[in-house]
This record gives C-alpha cells, sequence and structure tokens, in this order.
C-alpha cells in the first residue's frame, strides 16, 4: 500500500490529507477561512497567508491522526505549488519541503488544477483516461484532454474573467455575500431562466470568454435603476446562470466530440453547480456519453485531491528536489521544476 500526505494551500484553504493507494481517502481536513473573508467580499491574500501559517501543523497533525498514520509511515509528500496565491503557496511548499527533509521522503509538487481533474479518481474507482475534462473555479475556465494519468493537453481556456470569477462579481453587484456562486445558484431558483436573453460569446471554439456576460448583466442593472425599474434580481440571477452554463455545456461537448473522446470529467469548485450538472448530464446522456463529477466536499480546495494526483506523479517517479518553489501562475500541464 502506497500512502500519500497532500497539502493544499493555494488560497483560502487549508487542508491535509493522507490517501491510500490514489484512491482511498484515509483522512482529509479542511480548515476554510470563507467567514474571516466574507466581510471583505473576497479573499485578502496577507490574510489568507497568515491564517495557513497558524493553521498548517495543526490540519497535517489532524491528517494523520484520522489516517492512523505517522509520518515515517508516509511514502511520499504531495504539495500545491501552483497556480494560486503566491504568500499562500508558499505556506504549503515551505512546510511540505520541511516534513520530506526531515522524515526522508520524497517530495512531489502538484499542479493544483491537475489536483482538481484527479478528483473525480477519488470518486469513482474504476474511472480512467482518456478524458475530456471541464476544470471551471473562480480562477479558471479550461477543457483539458488526458490521454493517460500524467498527459495533459490543454485545448482551451478562458480569454479574460473565468466563470467562477464572473459568479462572484455579479453577485457582488446584487449584494449577495462572498462566496458568490452558491449564492447567485440559490437566488436562481427563484427565479426564469430565459427572462432575460444574455450573450453566448465565443462561438463554437474551445475557448471561453465570460467578460462580456458580466457587463451585460451589469448595464442591465444599471439601465433598470436609471430608469427607476423594478429589477427582478431573481430571473436577473436565472438568466445569468443559464449563459454561463450554456456555455460550459456547449463547449465541453464539442470538445469531445472533436478529441472523439466519450468520457467526461467535471472539476473546481464551479462543477458543485446543479443547474450545471444536470444540464451536462442531460447533453452526454442524448449523445452517448459519459459524465462524471466529485461529491461536494471534493470540488471545493482539498487536499486529498492533491494526494490523488501526487500518487501517480510518484508512480512516475516525478519527483521534485528541496529547491522546489511556489509558481502562482502555473499553467495546467506544465512543470516548473
Amino acid at each position: 500500500m502506497t500512502l500519500i500526505l497532500g497539502l493544499e494551500t493555494s488560497c483560502d484553504e487549508t487542508s491535509a490529507a493522507v490517501v491510500a493507494d490514489g484512491r482511498t481517502v484515509l483522512s482529509n481536513i479542511i480548515s476554510s477561512q470563507v467567514d474571516l473573508h466574507q466581510r471583505y467580499g473576497g479573499v485578502v491574500p496577507e490574510i489568507a497567508s497568515r491564517k495557513h501559517i497558524e493553521n498548517v501543523m495543526p490540519v497535517v497533525d489532524q491528517a494523520l491522526a484520522d489516517a492512523g498514520v505517522v509520518l515515517a509511515d508516509i511514502d511520499a509528500i504531495g504539495v500545491t505549488y501552483g497556480p494560486g496565491l503566491v504568500g499562500a503557496l508558499l505556506v504549503g511548499v515551505a512546510t511540505a519541503k520541511a516534513l520530506a527533509f526531515a522524515a526522508g521522503k520524497p517530495l512531489i509538487g502538484v499542479n493544483h488544477l491537475e489536483g482538481h481533474v484527479f478528483a473525480n479518481f477519488l470518486a469513482e474507482e474504476r474511472l480512467a483516461p482518456p478524458l475530456i475534462a471541464l476544470v471551471v473555479s473562480g480562477g479558471h475556465t479550461s477543457l483539458v484532454e488526458l490521454a493517460g494519468y500524467n498527459s495533459f493537453r490543454l485545448l482551451g481556456q478562458t480569454r479574460d474573467d473565468a466563470a467562477g470569477e464572473a459568479f462572484d462579481k455579479v453577485a457582488r453587484v446584487l449584494g449577495l455575500p462572498y462566496p458568490g456562486g452558491p449564492e447567485i445558484e440559490k437566488l436562481a431558483q427563484g427565479g426564469d431562466p430565459s427572462a432575460i436573453a444574455f450573450p453566448r460569446a465565443l462561438g463554437q471554439g474551445p475557448e471561453f470568454s465570460f467578460s462580456g456576460l458580466k457587463s451585460a448583466v451589469l448595464n442591465y442593472l444599471n439601465a433598470a435603476r436609471q430608469k427607476g425599474e423594478a429589477v427582478n434580481e431573481a430571473d436577473v440571477a436565472a438568466s445569468f446562470q443559464a449563459a454561463v452554463v450554456d456555455v460550459l455545456v456547449d463547449k465541453t461537448v464539442h470538445a469531445a466530440q472533436a478529441a472523439g473522446i466519450g468520457s467526461i470529467v467535471l472539476a473546481g469548485g464551479v462543477a458543485a453547480n446543479s443547474r450545471l450538472r444536470v444540464e451536462l448530464a442531460g447533453r452526454c446522456a442524448a449523445l452517448g456519453m459519459t459524465l462524471h463529477y466529485p461529491p461536494l466536499v471534493y470540488c471545493t480546495d482539498n487536499a486529498a485531491m492533491i494526494a490523488c494526483r501526487a500518487h501517480y506523479q510518484h508512480l512516475a517517479g516525478d519527483w521534485a528536489g528541496l529547491g522546489l518553489n511556489a509558481v502562482p501562475s502555473l499553467r495546467l500541464g506544465k512543470k516548473r521544476y
């Protein structure tokens, strides 16, 4: 049995997990800072870094204790080294390096986005490449082809705002609390998704753009307010959400068809959106494709997905040295060590 200790500190969750053989989660401890950052309407990087410093070793200790192991039992240590907030990443990287040095264990640098994709392997034991992955979160919206466990090909990504970022910005304008994605989804349940014809951008290709949609929502709200017209905020939320989901579904299905791959996986925080899951599942079923997505706990940032990804890197001998550094702009499928 191979045991991987994973660490995740890329944004505002401090997490550590122990995963056996890449698929069995023995522990997954997450210390969230959402309540702390809500008062500011978003993540404050300096505050996030300071809280990671306070939380990281207690979280690691709890993960080892819950798994019933000690550091000496661990075969390798995987840590997110990018992309993310540089100060937050440095806390996790420094901790992982210290643990690896002290215990004489291999150190594995994990791409955070690849970790999100691998969250799906925690949910389904038999799931295997080739796959098309839609990675959609607050900072990223990408389509990726997985030919194998360690083979990634970026098909397309957002040219501007990520889908989750657009959710957060629209939620802020509507006066909804952070994080905005779940709040928009909740409000949209009482609205009509066809009430407002918000735009869908960039046609059939594998790249995304959500800045125009975000601007269209802002212009709609500003125009209504200038005219003194009442705004049905539930309709706005539902129509905006429908516009995002339509684009995500269309582009993902077209990418899978173009690649000749019949299995699609969802990854990232926006993968928790129920309308996205339902719409994409319906389209996949109609085309004879299969859709996979992780449980909600593995959609948001967590260390179990990092440990899962690190397991397959470990099998391939893809280890980092103790000179590993944070790379806040790391791209999916790329290594910087």
